[in-house]
């Protein structure tokens, strides 16, 4: 067992499920299975999501569907059911090896009644045949002879949190194989699944088929033997609507079409698939054990997660992992997660760029509503791109009041950290073709929208967006961000400079494009204009930039001083208290001079760094917040204060150290931390002629590598203490 690829569980802690189902997650960029044992445990949140497959609910609009559980498998020895919090566990563990995403647990466990069994649980979820899962199960009886009884179904009497989205279609058993197909009550969207059980290299004595409504159920039975092993296989096969026109037949015909024994025709190509990914996107660490593990395990949670075939889709704020957030995307992909694709495999980042091209109605749809125009991208993203941010949410302190959310009606600059992630893709991977035919209409479009919602101060002469929220979500109806104040600034400037090219690079599609967005010359110097004139806060004499107006009289909190506490300080004050001090959930500031480093000089970035990192809730404010502030802190020279941000952002769901891993895998933190090493550690810049490195590395690294993609050219650079060296 390679102690740099895996991740270890010594002891089974009831207490800890959800959280270790978060951890032990399995995925495969088409659906997502939370690390939930095979036979099931009071308080268990055991789910399969599917990328696209969303249904309405009350108060949340959508959210993706749990799907039927294909994992449950219930063992009976000897009459005995086998469960862990029954008679003793003599032995435990459990390991996900990240290099292949291989699931193991070997248990040696003696029944109430006295009887020892060891069981080992394999399973995989097929990176290469992306609809199937499989399970291998390895049984020994060590000092007993008795009956075994397997159970095992599909069942579809699983929910989301209580609201139930399926409605049951039909169900059956052919050729030793279950089959289920269902419906989403709102978006109609059709789920078929097969699966199917056998002994391997035994004939079962007896072989049932259970025809249980929303859970057909296979049951064999056989022999066990002392000492000798008994081994099962499990196959599932899942398919939708959204992927072919009969997603059942599809299901079976998959089942059908595999060998006898199918764990090594479906396991070998799965494995060099997994080695294929690793290849371009793994980072090297010598010299800190943790570090490479931990970062390891984020790098696996953004692969899993990532469609490489269906550019209709996008990567939620908690991945297929959870509950959280319901499977709404947001700009944590743009700016968190994106990068690593765009410079390890564009191919993925094109893909998740197209979502939002694809989605350039719900974008218009938005605008239009709130009366202006062009393109306004909605905050939360669900399968039809619309706007699906909830108005209300219950209060968790008193369940007889609704909280406004107001994130969906102005937090606006998400239009904008789309722009700039196509921008950094086309930058990173030179790809015209992209910007021609889609790109460039979504920047541009967008543009149009900030045309629309500028105001005009006619007293200050200036261009301002208020009443908007920033990143920092603690403060809302906020007048003149600063971070959404100079990203509008850049991305109009951006629109102009965009024309230009794509006037000389393909005049007829600049045309057309013009065409479509009924665009003329008079727009894109309207695009200039409101450029030069936006408000963009600066202090010359303090060479601070103030967060939004006023942000300065706010009260000052100091945050050593409530050093020990367990909540962030919106938990322990209230919405409306916080918002009149001056914590931050996350600093807007910072993350603009992350974006923009050649914007600002280097006292202008340490200013501002210290004396909003005294100000930020890093701890228990948001998770995007530790990555950026150690990518700051390591172009700021300050290494030590690097590390210690990286090792927060690394630890955020292994340890659980905000306490809500259970609601899923934190992606924009695992985004980040990629490029805390590779842009903040390694120093990797880059701009329209090139890229360069400048290094700061951790005092214990003896060795950091890593691979990117510059304009097709793959880039292979090796840094160690005192010399780097990139071929």
């Amino acid at each position: 067992m390679d102690k740099l690829w895996t991740l270890q569980q010594t002891s089974f802690s009831p207490l800890k499920l959800q959280h270790n189902e978060t951890v032990f997650m399995q995925g495969n960029g088409y659906m997502g299975t939370r690390g939930a044992f095979e036979e099931r445990y009071p308080g268990e949140e055991r789910t399969t999501f599917v990328h696209g497959v969303f249904d309405d609910v009350p108060i949340v609009f959508t959210e993706l569907v749990n799907f039927p559980d294909w994992l449950n498998i219930e063992i009976i020895l000897a009459g005995e059911r086998f469960c862990m919090t029954d008679g003793q566990l003599l032995e435990f563990g459990r390991s996900l090896d990240l290099r292949n995403g291989l699931l193991n647990r070997k248990v040696l466990w003696r029944s109430p009644k006295g009887l020892t069994t060891s069981l080992e649980f394999k399973r995989f979820v097929s990176f290469t045949d992306v609809h199937l899962t499989c399970m291998q199960v390895t049984i020994i009886a060590q000092d007993y002879n008795g009956t075994l009884e397997i159970r095992s179904g599909l069942n579809a009497n699983t929910d989301n949190l209580n609201y139930k989205h399926w409605e049951w279609l039909g169900q059956g058993f052919e050729d030793q194989t279950i089959w289920l197909k269902l419906k989403t009550k709102s978006t109609k969207i059709v789920a078929g699944m097969a699966e199917r059980l056998q002994i391997v290299g035994e004939t079962a004595l007896e072989s049932d088929f259970w025809d249980v409504t929303g859970c057909p159920t296979l049951r064999l039975k056989t022999t066990l033997t002392a000492g000798h092993p008994l081994q099962i296989e499990k196959v599932a096969a899942i398919f939708t609507s959204r992927d072919v026109n009969d997603p059942l037949e599809m299901a079976k015909n998959k089942l059908a079409a595999l060998p006898k024994a199918a764990w090594d025709e479906l396991w070998n190509p799965h494995v060099l698939c997994w080695e294929e990914n690793w290849n371009k996107s793994d980072v090297i660490i010598e010299g800190d054990e943790k570090a490479q593990l931990a970062l390891r395990f984020n790098l696996y949670n953004l692969l899993i997660a990532a469609s490489r075939y269906d550019e209709h889709v996008n990567i939620g704020a908690k991945t297929l992992s959870g509950y959280g957030y319901r499977g709404h995307s947001f700009w944590d992909t743009e700016i968190f997660i994106l990068p690593y694709f765009t410079f390890t495999q564009p191919d993925i980042a094109r893909n998740l760029l197209s979502y939002r091209y694809h989605n350039l109605p719900g974008a218009r749809e938005k605008a239009q509503a709130n009366g202006f125009e062009g393109a306004q991208f909605p905050w939360e993203s669900a399968g039809s791109g619309r706007e699906v941010t909830p108005t209300w949410v219950p209060n968790p302190d008193d369940p007889t009041k609704l909280i406004r959310i107001w994130t969906g009606d102005i937090q606006i600059h998400i239009s904008a950290d789309i722009a700039f992630a196509i921008w950094q893709y086309w930058i990173v991977s030179g790809d015209d073709d992209f910007m021609v035919k889609r790109g460039a209409e979504i920047i541009l479009d967008t543009a149009r929208f900030w045309v629309s919602r500028a105001e005009w101060n006619q007293e200050k002469e200036r261009y301002e967006f208020n009443k908007v929220i920033g990143p920092d979500e603690n403060h809302d109806h906020v007048n003149n961000n600063a971070y959404t104040n100079y990203l509008v600034h850049w991305h109009l400037q951006l629109a102009v400079q965009l024309v230009k090219w794509l006037k000389k690079h393909d005049p007829l599609a600049a045309t057309r494009l013009f065409a479509l967005l009924e665009l003329n010359e008079n727009d894109i110097d309207q695009f200039k204009k409101i450029a030069e004139k936006i408000y963009r806060p600066f202090d010359a004499d303090t060479k601070l930039v103030e967060q939004f107006d006023g942000y300065f009289a706010l009260q000052y909190i100091d945050l050593k001083a409530l050093e020990g506490r367990k909540e962030s300080i919106q938990g322990m004050l209230g919405i409306e208290k916080t918002n009149q001090t001056q914590i931050l959930k996350q600093p807007d500031v910072i993350m603009l001079m992350n974006l923009f480093p050649d914007e600002f000089d280097l006292d202008v970035i340490r200013k501002n760094y210290q004396f909003y990192t005294e100000r930020t809730d890093l701890t228990y404010g948001s998770s995007l917040g530790p990555s950026i502030q150690s990518i700051v802190a390591s172009r700021l020279q300050m290494v030590d204060q690097a590390y210690a941000y990286f090792l927060q952002a690394a630890f955020t769901d292994i340890d659980n150290l905000r306490g809500n891993a259970e609601d899923g895998i934190h992606a924009a933190s695992a985004g980040g931390l990629w490029q805390t090493v590779v842009f903040g550690f390694a120093g990797l810049r880059y701009e329209n002629d090139g890229w360069s490195l400048n290094p700061q590395l951790p005092p214990t690294w003896k060795r950091l590598a890593f691979k990117f993609r510059w304009r097709g050219e793959e880039i292979k650079v090796d840094l160690r203490p005192e010399r780097y060296a990139e071929t």
